[in-house]
């Protein structure tokens, strides 16, 4: 059908562009019903969804693509990490996107946001505990800026507007489901909030900068790594598997696992040849898996807390939190 189009942007192509800003992210299995609705008014008959084909929906990202490319704006793709579905989304490509986002949200609340993706990717993303999500409860801990967070309001380190004041539980609640409405966050059906593809897309150099110290072609061995990439695929990766040693970088998307190792003589990791037990996780998988063993072992409150005093000062905070969640099953 693609090939019927006129060659020139018409309204056709409007009228799907609008479309695509007013549902930002989509699928090709979204756009479908949407290309339908547009090539029947159109041509003045009836389209299916199931007449749209992958070249229609290429026609017409590559020619949103060619319109919005003097705005700094671009359609970009990528897999989902657990999903396998590539999805597509509208991107500043030049901008800030923390600066992008202070367009439609108020300055506490991109405070709030920068204190959700520090603790995403700093407190509860160690070498032990590659969490890079967080729980509800733990986000609305965040709702007020730490002592420290307030000393670099004092000092003129904040965001530009805010009071430092922070928010209130409620405000913090509705920033985090706003997000994910959004297209900024992800929730699972364990309740932990993780970065979705558009912003993983969209922060991808932004996040290699704020928690990498070091340009993504950098090499520097001796700099910290918290946003790694996937072996396989390069994309980064906040959800999947890791090798079981813990000072090894090497990590692999689940789905992105099995067409690997199928390429290998064994199944032992690319870097350190460990062997690879598909046991040891990146993402929520961490947090559960913690919580699992501790109910396994029917370890009491008063032994928790002792456990925690013992652990190290950068896990301290994971654990306090998984013990809370566990808690919080249990009631």
């Amino acid at each position: 059908m693609a090939e019927d189009e006129d060659t020139q942007y018409n309204n056709s192509n409007r009228a799907f562009l609008q479309a695509f800003i007013a549902r930002n992210p989509l699928t090709f299995e979204d756009a479908k019903p949407i290309l339908a609705a547009i090539f029947s008014a159109h041509e003045k008959r009836e389209i299916l969804a199931e007449d749209i084909t992958q070249p229609d929906f290429n026609s017409y990202i590559s020619a949103a693509n060619n319109a919005i490319s003097q705005f700094d704006l671009e359609i970009r793709s990528t897999y989902h990490q657990t999903t396998r579905s590539r999805v597509y989304a509208l991107v500043n490509s030049t901008s800030d996107p923390i600066t992008q986002l202070a367009t439609i949200h108020t300055a506490d609340e991109i405070s709030f946001l920068k204190r959700v993706l520090d603790a995403m990717f700093e407190t509860y993303n160690t070498q032990r505990h590659e969490v890079m999500a967080i729980t509800s409860m733990q986000a609305i801990k965040l709702a007020k800026p730490s002592t420290e967070d307030r000393r670099q309001t004092q000092g003129g380190t904040e965001t530009q507007g805010s009071a430092g004041q922070g928010l209130t539980m409620g405000e913090a609640e509705k920033m985090m489901t706003t997000l994910v409405e959004e297209g900024w966050f992800e929730k699972s059906q364990k309740g932990y909030y993780s970065l979705s593809p558009r912003a993983l897309m969209e922060l991808r150099g932004w996040l290699w900068e704020t928690y990498n110290d070091m340009d993504e072609d950098e090499e520097d061995e001796g700099a910290p790594k918290r946003i790694k990439q996937c072996f396989a695929c390069k994309e980064i990766i906040t959800t999947g598997q890791r090798c079981p040693k813990k000072t090894c970088p090497c990590r692999l998307h689940d789905i992105c696992t099995e067409n690997f190792f199928r390429t290998q003589k064994s199944r032992k990791c690319p870097l350190c040849e460990t062997d690879w037990t598909g046991n040891d996780f990146v993402g929520e998988r961490v947090a559960v898996s913690t919580q699992a063993k501790k109910r396994r072992s029917g370890s009491g409150l008063a032994r928790r807390q002792s456990t925690v005093a013992v652990e190290e000062e950068d896990d301290a905070d994971v654990t306090q939190d998984d013990d809370q969640a566990e808690e919080d099953d249990e009631g």
